[in-house]
């Protein structure tokens, strides 16, 4: 597990993490969610041992990370830059791999790097930027750590490779004792394949819950109401988030689960309603306006 304790780090005058306290469950996958410059990277390197806090506590399984050889062995940090010795091909990534972690697993990487067709002879300099970022998963994956930390690593990806990495990453949590964390820009794209997220925005950790309970506990209502006065009697009945009207249907973004909304709603004798999950880019809109933040101007689609 890995415990964020009122993290804080400055580098001169930008305040790369405010106070950030998190934790990051093992046999999940995370993922963190913010804009460049949000702060991503650096929590990364925080956990990866590679920069220390200013102040606050980070704990990985139960240790203190920074100058810890032990603890560093069980991490891999993938940067959003894989960077690859001059003229080195995948054999020679590979051996050097095999050095620095002692749990590199030889087989599991030559047979993955076949079945992506990524020529073990040819120079990792003349692949294209999504094949490099294969490379790097590959590498990644088969150090055999029980954490893996990646900094946009499905950037450069196409469609069918970002899926074909996201059923190896959920293989692996199958089969062995792995947690991996994925930072992004993009919501969308770890929609579907993170049990938990976290929204990290100017170095701040807005929020982080799981994906289950986040969708749980909001919803969309669509509804159409010819009395005004129950209209406006919903509408105090309801812990409203966001309100749109178009001509007379009514979309509430609204707290609260799908039956208890539809419940409140068919009190008030609608002519229409229908309950509609909401979608994460969605949630988090509505939850950081609350908070005072315009999610639309942090992301990047």
């Amino acid at each position: 597990m890995i415990e964020l304790k009122d993290l804080d780090k400055t580098f001169h005058d930008i305040h790369a993490a405010d106070h950030v306290t998190g934790t990051i469950r093992d046999g999940m996958v995370f993922g963190l969610i913010g804009s460049n410059g949000a702060g991503k990277s650096t929590l990364l390197r925080m956990i990866a041992g590679v920069v220390r806090p200013d102040s606050g506590e980070l704990l990985v399984d139960g240790a203190h990370v920074f100058e810890n050889p032990e603890i560093k062995s069980q991490i891999c940090f993938l940067s959003d830059t894989p960077y690859y010795f001059q003229n080195s091909d995948l054999r020679e990534m590979r051996d050097y791999y095999m050095t620095v972690y002692p749990a590199f697993n030889r087989k599991q990487f030559d047979s993955l790097s076949g079945i992506f067709h990524l020529d073990m002879k040819r120079k990792i300099s003349t692949f294209s930027k999504g094949m490099k970022k294969q490379v790097s998963i590959l590498l990644g994956l088969c150090t055999g750590t029980k954490y893996l930390l990646c900094d946009e690593t499905f950037d450069g990806l196409d469609p069918v490779m970002r899926q074909a990495f996201k059923s190896l990453f959920a293989s692996e949590i199958v089969n062995r004792n792995f947690t991996p964390v994925i930072a992004s820009h993009n919501l969308r794209e770890l929609e579907d394949f993170c049990d938990s997220i976290g929204l990290l925005h100017q170095g701040r950790l807005l929020l982080t819950e799981d994906i289950d309970q986040v969708r749980s506990k909001i919803c969309k209502l669509q509804c159409v109401i010819r009395d005004p006065l129950r209209e406006q009697e919903l509408l105090r009945s309801l812990r409203v988030l966001k309100s749109e009207r178009t001509g007379s249907l009514l979309t509430l973004t609204v707290r609260g689960g799908r039956s208890e909304v539809m419940s409140i709603a068919e009190a008030q004798d609608p002519l229409f309603i229908e309950v509609l999950p909401l979608t994460l880019e969605e949630i988090f809109i509505s939850e950081t306006e609350v908070a005072g933040y315009d999610i639309k101007d942090f992301f990047l689609h």
